[in-house]
């Protein structure tokens, strides 16, 4: 039975190893040098070489897993497993089987013995992504682990025993979830020992060039391009730029813009929030004007002069237009 039991873990093992194996993340990839990261770096610092729980506080895109695998690296763990876990991306009915295991038979579809995350990451580290997405009947037995380190597989009743530091991640208000009943109170005291908050890409204007630069580096070499530069006043794009999406929105911004290059000087599109990130925020008269004029030069054609031209409708003079949108950088597409 002992045998066996190794067997199906190194099979497990193996198959999950594997997938880590794809992944690009390192430790090398926490880039910039504003000062709202390195007060992150400094805490990832101060708590990685501790048995300590982590929190990972930040918005999507803003590099959560990095900090993660950044704690890891440099924990007395960094020699055993590191196994990661999206809450969000598995339907409900599977993540309980994911993280702690099943046996065969335990449930419709289990046609052979599963090893869980928990088991898998014993002696390592264990990351938990978007931890309000776990399902509240579940968080019970998260809880458990964390306090005592055991649990059953299902469809077995023996208890379990883990050695396993864990590291957790939202870009959600755990207290407002706990305010509206998403989210226990004691599970939220049992992850908040050591949070971590990482600021918005908003927030660290300083990063952007740097961020842009290195993420051209890597376009150029995976598409091929040669380009140089970013022009200068795509970086003032960028750095004025409220980036809802973050970091990764940043990387598909330059991918995009790397991709029809044709040049050494990248040049980035004008940049617009999403619709639904325009809801329910005020924007300056800058920006309203702005918007309003496109609509409409766009309902124009861009034709500013003459009886069907963007003037008329605005009630302004041709040479006004054009002088306010030079201003707000409004160019024809």
């Amino acid at each position: 039975k002992e045998i066996n039991h190794l067997k199906t873990q190194l099979e497990a093992e193996n198959i999950y190893l594997k997938e880590e194996i794809k992944s690009d993340y390192s430790f090398n990839e926490i880039i910039g040098k504003s000062e709202a990261l390195m007060h992150s770096l400094y805490r990832v610092e101060q708590v990685a070489p501790i048995n300590t729980t982590v929190l990972l506080e930040g918005e999507t895109g803003t590099g959560k897993e990095l900090f993660a695998r950044a704690i890891y690296k440099l924990s007395k763990r960094s020699n055993k497993p590191f196994v990661s876990i999206n809450c969000a991306t598995l339907p409900s009915g599977l993540i309980e089987s994911e993280l702690f295991g099943h046996e065969k038979g335990a449930f419709t579809g289990a046609v052979q013995k599963q090893i869980g995350r928990f088991e898998l990451a014993n002696g390592g580290t264990i990351f938990l992504d978007e931890i309000s997405e776990l399902p509240i009947e579940l968080q019970s037995k998260l809880l458990r682990v964390i306090q005592e380190g055991e649990f059953e597989r299902l469809g077995n009743p023996k208890t379990i025993k883990v050695d396993v530091r864990l590291i957790a991640a939202t870009n959600k208000n755990l207290e407002e979830q706990i305010e509206q009943k998403l989210f226990r109170k004691d599970l939220f005291y049992r992850l908040n020992v050591f949070p971590i908050t990482i600021a918005p890409l908003r927030d660290r204007i300083v990063d952007i060039p740097i961020l842009a630069e290195y993420f051209v580096k890597q376009f150029n070499h995976k598409l091929g391009k040669n380009i140089k530069k970013i022009s200068k006043k795509s970086i003032k794009e960028l750095q004025t730029y409220s980036w809802p999406g973050n970091i990764r929105e940043l990387e598909n911004i330059i991918e995009r813009a790397v991709i029809i290059s044709s040049g050494s000087v990248l040049t980035v599109e004008q940049l617009h929030n999403p619709n639904f990130e325009k809801k329910n925020k005020f924007q300056s008269l800058a920006e309203n004007e702005q918007q309003y004029i496109i609509k409409v030069l766009e309902k124009t054609l861009w034709r500013v002069e003459g009886s069907e031209g963007a003037a008329i409708i605005l009630d302004i003079n041709p040479d006004t237009l054009r002088s306010r949108m030079r201003k707000l950088e409004i160019k024809k597409p």
